[in-house]
């Protein structure tokens, strides 16, 4: 079991920064990845980054390539997403998942834990 706890959302203006936290208790380590989703208002959920907890390995959708950087510290079982040049279509509830699932792994069913989701809003 796999306890996932994120923070850091708010209300940003169009080109600013956040920092999303997700906090990461219970059974993580190798074979794990852990990935931010998100999901906007009348959307499916979708998929943001994703990080291996062994290798640190990361891979990202293209919608945030080059806008964000996934990090996980395995000391501190915390996962990361730092999102710059946010645009008002970033405005979403984003969240933390956690599954023993490939690095690769985009799809909202292949991840068994997920947290609550913290807001993220962008004005323009």
């Amino acid at each position: 079991q796999v306890q996932l706890v994120e923070s850091g959302g708010g209300l940003v203006q169009a080109g600013g920064s956040l920092r999303l936290s997700c906090v990461a208790s219970g059974r993580t380590g190798s074979g794990y990845a852990m990935a931010w989703f998100r999901q906007a208002p009348g959307k499916d959920r979708e998929f943001v980054a994703s990080v291996s907890w062994t290798t640190g390995n990361t891979y990202y959708s293209d919608s945030v390539k080059g806008r964000a950087t996934v990090s996980r510290d395995t000391a501190k079982s915390t996962v990361d997403l730092q999102m710059n040049s946010l645009k008002p279509e970033d405005t979403a509830v984003y969240y933390c998942a956690s599954g023993r699932v490939s690095l690769y792994s985009t799809t909202r069913r292949e991840y068994a834990y997920w947290g609550q989701g913290t807001q993220v809003t962008v004005s323009s």
